[in-house]
């Protein structure tokens, strides 16, 4: 009587035959690079014409790790790299050579109070801990990873002992997670495109700081696809209605004709992180 069950798997696990590979006698045929088996070759997944495979990589592996960590929902939160926080704010001024990086550093300063709203948005979100009957986590902290409004976003979470969410991009200058994204959460991508559809995938909120060109295409890329209803509606709200105004006139789009009238009410402007907490309870009827 044999222990096979009708069950058992046919074929080896492709990291056995990575194993069995390894072990085979070096001649110059098995050191050849043609002899590699394709998932292990590095240099053939690099090619252009593999740029497709790397798409479906780059989407699959970060779809899987949060599947397996749960993660329901996404509260995720846009800004800038760059605003300081009120600690270093004053050093700025101190810096400032002449009119225009006075100027500059003056406007950062205002803006740093952010850094605490951030942080105290994601402290929020990390204590309320809503869970469904399945056990999938919801308004689970994501960040882009980086410095400045991301890393408070992160670093609110992780005050709070959550778990947080950062998806980093490859650059050509240095760039690095912050230290308070959770590592197992950590990710790293090389296509724009592909972080930018992560974001939004499982995001049932949307906080968005004040911030420069990455800030501006994640924010306007989101209103396109509400607008258009290829996603559905969500909380997106705006911190710091006079920073919005000033840089961006939504009012004058509108009487221009380029957007409706009801796109404005697509998103809305907050100041706090508590009036933001509290418009994505109620929005999703949830307790806060």
């Amino acid at each position: 009587m044999t222990d096979t069950k009708i069950n058992d798997r046919r074929f080896y696990k492709a990291q056995q035959e990575a194993d069995f590979a390894e072990k085979q006698l070096s001649t110059p045929q098995t050191q050849s690079k043609s002899y590699r088996l394709a998932f292990q070759d590095t240099d053939f997944l690099l090619r252009e014409d593999l740029r497709p495979v790397r798409f479906q990589l780059e989407l699959l592996k970060t779809e899987m790790l949060l599947d397996e960590a749960h993660i329901g929902s996404m509260l995720v939160i846009y800004g800038s790299a760059r605003i300081p926080e009120p600690d270093a704010a004053d050093a700025l001024i101190a810096a400032a050579t002449d009119e225009r990086s006075k100027i500059i550093a003056e406007r950062m300063k205002e803006k740093s109070r952010f850094y605490g709203e951030a942080r105290h948005l994601a402290q929020l979100a990390g204590q309320a801990n809503v869970t469904d009957e399945e056990g999938r986590r919801h308004f689970v902290v994501c960040s882009g990873g980086g410095p400045s409004i991301m890393e408070a976003a992160n670093r609110g979470a992780h005050d709070v002992g959550a778990e947080s969410i950062g998806l980093n991009i490859v650059l050509p200058h240095e760039q690095a997670p912050n230290l308070f994204v959770t590592p197992r959460l950590s990710f790293q991508f090389h296509y724009f495109a592909l972080r930018k559809m992560h974001f939004l995938l499982r995001a049932r909120a949307v906080a968005v700081f004040p911030g420069g060109f990455g800030t501006f295409d994640e924010f306007f890329e989101l209103l396109t696809l509400v607008q258009t209803g290829k996603i559905k509606k969500m909380p997106i709200l705006l911190f710091g209605r006079e920073f919005w105004n000033r840089v961006v006139n939504f009012e004058e789009l509108m009487l221009e004709g380029v957007i409706s009238p009801p796109d404005l009410e697509l998103f809305q402007f907050v100041e706090t992180a508590d009036e933001a907490w509290n418009a994505i309870c109620d929005f999703y009827e949830v307790s806060n």
